[in-house]
């Protein structure tokens, strides 16, 4: 449990979508240390209970949230907001992988339209929502989960490449809409994070090794490294940060790992 002094963010009230598992789990439960209250927005209603009951009860709550319907997005704010009296930080974080492997002559249209829809469009729904009662009150922090798929291509499938570039592109254009009502709005994006949904995507790349995925000798990202940037992000010591994208990934994206004068 952090301590009074690390409670950066005390008397804050968030959402965080995809916050049953993995990063959102992650961010959930060090929100919460950190003082928030916390609505915890997702599809998987049993594992969202687990974390509300493992967490204080009196400032976690948990709504069914899918991010591809506006209205559960509507509903998981009006939460907070009816709950707590105010939503200070939306965490956009639900998303999907979709295929791992990808050939835009085998592609499904209907496969590249499920991940977008999922990681883009929704992320787009949370901005909105977010926005809808931020700006009433001229102030808050939206945070994005992007990827290192945001900036580069060749790491992951045609779909959830485009869908994350869609989503740092967005980012930056909200930071710029939002900015004048004093909204914040930046996007996280993590490498090879250890996640269950990580884990059986490189599996089925047949890879399995954390370690080739970072040239920091020693680094391997986890769920709450992601976090603690978020709660950086959240927390008014970034008061000054936004439209930007705050790349974590052991620098895996510094380096041309097909010519390498390091290796």
């Amino acid at each position: 449990m952090a301590s009074n002094f690390a409670r950066r963010l005390e008397g804050k009230v968030a959402v965080i979508t995809g916050a049953a598992s993995g990063i959102g789990e992650a961010a959930a439960r060090l929100f919460s240390e950190h003082g928030a209250k916390v609505v915890i927005a997702d599809i998987q209603d049993e594992l969202a209970q687990k974390v509300c009951k493992d967490s204080d009860q009196t400032s976690t709550t948990c709504v069914h949230c899918d991010i591809t319907k506006e209205e559960d997005l509507e509903n998981a704010v009006n939460t907070a907001v009816d709950k707590y009296g105010k939503l200070d930080i939306m965490y956009n974080n639900a998303g999907i992988v979709g295929i791992i492997k990808s050939n835009i002559l085998d592609d499904e249209k209907s496969e590249f339209e499920k991940v977008t829809s999922i990681s883009l469009v929704g992320t787009f729904l949370g901005i909105k929502q977010a926005a809808r009662v931020m700006i009433p009150r001229r102030q808050g922090s939206i945070i994005v989960t992007g990827s290192v798929s945001s900036s580069i291509g060749g790491a992951c499938s045609h779909a959830y490449t485009s869908s994350k570039h869609g989503v740092l592109g967005l980012t930056r254009n909200a930071a710029g809409d939002l900015g004048r009502y004093g909204i914040r709005v930046n996007c996280v994006s993590p490498y090879a994070v250890r996640t269950q949904m990580a884990f059986d995507s490189l599996k089925k790349m047949g890879k399995e090794g954390w370690d080739v995925y970072s040239t920091l000798n020693g680094a391997t990202l986890a769920p709450k490294d992601v976090a603690e940037t978020a709660v950086f992000l959240a927390s008014d010591e970034s008061k000054c940060f936004s439209g930007q994208n705050f790349i974590i990934d052991g620098g895996f994206t510094i380096e041309n790992s097909g010519f390498s004068l390091f290796k």
